[in-house]
């Protein structure tokens, strides 16, 4: 199983290394192929809105039609679609090859996860689906760097060595996954654990909207922070720095926050946690200089550490439809997230910068009401009275 869950995460890692390619070269595309900053921006568009939308689809077919496209050759169209956009110029073959990569990357997160999901238990599952998780977020980060390089000595043609890390990862996945596939088949066997006192959906419906108000949280820190810290004296590399550092935090707060839903509860740690990111951010405007960095370093800790749990608390949630549920998790809830942050864009542009940076916590006390308030049981309480209860 540990094999399993290796090569799982590290094809996650490899398949995130292509989503921000295409937002890395856009400058180059546009002073090569003559593109518009519209024609640029809807390519970008495209591919977002059909890997978002089309995971809960995918992931649905996958639970009740029995649709499972190997994780190797979603990687693999990933990859090459991706690579391939350096060496054509006609606007719509890009555009064609933007939403095939984008395919690709949405089958693969319903697979993988659910073979993920299947192979944890009730005691470990906060933990092995934040090692998942995080093999996407640092294939996201490693993603420009690496289309950034090849670029800047090849030219956009370069982007077809791109396909060379998911030639590795397929190798590598044959040689992982085969050890793995009897502990995965048996998993298969085995009903997916399910907490107790869950009677409809509606308790899934609810973390999902906790999840889009998070995720629109985070995008709008993504966007602004940096705009804002240059805005109070900060050079751009220092706040493009800090940024980074935010996010790496964020990635060690994924791991953190999975250990600790797993001993403490995963509800008790989403509501914690989350409300814990709202006077750190407060105290990030009060504070100044190195405190006032450090302090924003917390607060990512804090937000980004309860993405891994969600999505844990999704698979529970639902059992019987865990390829549904990552679908929804990993897409949906990130996709509508994402369009959130054009809010706090006409905030800005109606009042100030600094006001729409303030109303970033707004969305996570929302999650954090909807997450004290979702039907899920509290372990603290349950080991006090004996078995699980509802709230």
């Amino acid at each position: 199983m540990k094999n399993t869950i290796t090569g799982l995460a590290a094809a996650h890692m490899i398949t995130d290394i292509y989503m921000p390619v295409l937002p890395a070269i856009l400058p180059l595309l546009i002073a090569e192929n003559g593109y518009s900053y519209l024609t640029a921006g809807l390519l970008v568009t495209a591919y977002n809105v059909t890997s978002s939308f089309t995971q809960p689809a995918i992931g649905w077919l996958s639970d009740k039609r029995g649709l499972t496209i190997s994780v190797s050759i979603s990687l693999f169209i990933s990859a090459v679609f991706v690579a391939l956009m350096g060496v054509v110029h006609n606007y719509y073959l890009v555009m064609a090859f933007a939403v095939l990569a984008a395919l690709g990357h949405a089958c693969f997160h319903p697979t993988a996860l659910s073979l993920v999901s299947r192979l944890c238990s009730a005691e470990n599952r906060g933990r092995i689906t934040s090692y998942f998780v995080v093999g996407g977020n640092l294939g996201y980060a490693i993603g420009p760097v690496l289309a950034g390089v090849l670029v800047w000595g090849f030219g956009l043609p370069g982007l077809v060595l791109l396909i060379i890390p998911a030639l590795i990862m397929v190798f590598v996945l044959r040689r992982l996954l085969p050890g793995g596939m009897a502990a995965v088949r048996e998993a298969h066997a085995t009903p997916l654990h399910k907490v107790a006192d869950v009677p409809s959906k509606w308790p899934f419906v609810i973390l999902m909207v906790a999840s889009i108000l998070r995720a629109w949280a985070v995008f709008a820190a993504i966007t602004y922070l940096p705009m804002y810290l240059v805005s109070e004296g900060y050079s751009l590399v220092v706040a493009s720095t800090v940024l980074t550092l935010m996010l790496l935090t964020g990635v060690a707060g994924q791991v953190a926050g999975g250990h600790i839903s797993d001993r403490v509860g995963r509800k008790e740690f989403m509501v914690f946690a989350l409300a814990g990111a709202v006077p750190l951010f407060y105290l990030f405007f009060a504070s100044s200089g190195i405190l006032q960095l450090i302090i924003l370093l917390c607060f990512g800790f804090c937000l980004w550490s309860t993405f891994a749990v969600a999505v844990a608390m999704s698979h529970e949630l639902l059992p019987g439809n865990v390829g549904l549920a990552s679908g929804v998790m990993l897409g949906l809830a990130i996709g509508f997230g994402g369009l959130g942050v054009a809010v706090n864009g006409m905030i800005a542009d109606t009042y100030s910068l600094t006001a729409a940076i303030g109303t970033i916590p707004l969305p996570i006390i929302g999650a954090v009401i909807l997450m004290a308030l979702l039907p899920y049981p509290w372990k603290t309480l349950g080991k006090k009275r004996g078995h699980s209860t509802g709230t």
